[in-house]
């Protein structure tokens, strides 16, 4: 028997992570998303999923709650070839995502930008580049 299950669309799936990556970054909810679009926790899920595509007005709208451009749901998108030429700068943005998708880079993130002193701010970064340089010694 021919499976007739219909995968979903690289784009879509690029673009629900998208989602999910900002929506975790404010921390807010699938609930509370959907809240605000008039639509459910389960519809934002397969959106994120990319099981169901995202029209255009509702991704606008998701770009308004989430506070940023349209284009930010495309960046580093399959097929994306308008984007850096250079190896090194393409996957070092898929680095950052990659990072900020995971528990302790979200965790890190929100901790840092709840920290208000610039001076603190900075040497907790040098503090952060001083510990790798020591792991990468051992």
């Amino acid at each position: 028997m021919i499976e007739n299950k219909k995968k979903p669309n690289p784009i879509d799936i690029h673009v629900g992570s998208r989602i999910r990556l900002r929506r975790t970054m404010l921390g807010l909810s699938q609930e509370k998303l959907g809240e605000s679009l008039g639509i459910t926790f389960q519809q934002i899920q397969k959106y994120e999923k990319g099981t169901n595509r995202v029209g255009a007005s509702r991704l606008q709208n998701i770009s308004s709650i989430l506070n940023v451009p349209v284009s930010f749901f495309f960046e580093d998108a399959p097929g994306d070839n308008s984007g850096p030429s250079g190896m090194a700068e393409a996957s070092s943005s898929n680095y950052v995502v990659d990072f900020l998708s995971s528990s302790e880079g979200l965790q890190l993130n929100r901790a840092f930008v709840k920290i208000s002193d610039p001076k603190v701010r900075r040497k907790l970064v040098d503090l952060v580049k001083a510990l790798a340089v020591e792991a990468e010694a051992d």
